[in-house]
């Protein structure tokens, strides 16, 4: 059993490819002492796929998350580097000049709570990032959006990757689900052979 579910091909990340069980009987050459613990193999596989597959599922909760997240920091630095560049292109007096260069614009506090705020482009230069595990950095604006992009691009790749694991557990789940399922029947049916040929021993007996 150990050999049947031995992974000859994997994905690559690791994870190994189901077998297909064609004919159970190729498999069980003693149903009455491997049948249960063939069985208890299939299953083990089939939870350990589904741990995978609520794994990468978080994977991909959280990476649709992070994206536009990194998209909207992405945007609002942009915003601000494309307002500094219309201030020093402009003709205006300075009243003019520091009124256009001011954003007002609504921020978190929490979860519920929102308030404004107003930014003097001129004068401002960098931004904080959060790097997680309750870190958070000072970046000039170049280096944040370099940042940011090389973050954008890490973290498509890894839905791409979760993508992918998660349609190949799909489809190993399935296999080890049909595997299971047939192995569950074909027992079914053997047991119920082997009671109706009991039965036809016992009343050829009873007969004679």
């Amino acid at each position: 059993m150990e050999a049947l579910l031995k992974p000859s091909k994997t994905n690559p990340r690791g994870i190994p490819e189901a077998p297909f069980i064609e004919k159970v009987e190729n498999i069980l050459k003693n149903p009455e002492a491997d049948f249960d613990r063939t069985m208890k193999a299939f299953q083990d596989r089939l939870q350990q796929y589904k741990y995978m597959e609520l794994s990468k599922k978080q994977q991909l909760g959280n990476l649709k998350v992070k994206i536009p997240d990194i998209e909207k920091n992405l945007e609002v630095i942009s915003h601000i580097k494309e307002r500094k560049a219309e201030g020093k292109d402009e003709d205006a007096d300075e009243l003019e000049e520091e009124e256009e260069n001011v954003i007002e614009t609504n921020y978190e506090v929490n979860d519920t709570l929102y308030t404004r705020a107003k930014i003097n482009v001129d004068t401002l230069n960098s931004v904080y990032l959060w790097l997680g595990a309750e870190v958070m950095l000072e970046y000039p604006l170049d280096e944040a959006v370099h940042l940011l992009e090389e973050r954008l691009k890490n973290n498509k790749e890894s839905l791409k990757i979760v993508k992918e694991d998660l349609e190949f557990l799909k489809e190993n789940i399935t296999t080890m689900e049909v595997n299971t399922a047939r192995l569950y029947n074909w027992d079914v049916e053997r047991r119920k052979n082997l009671r109706l040929a009991e039965e036809k021993t016992k009343n050829l007996k009873i007969s004679n």
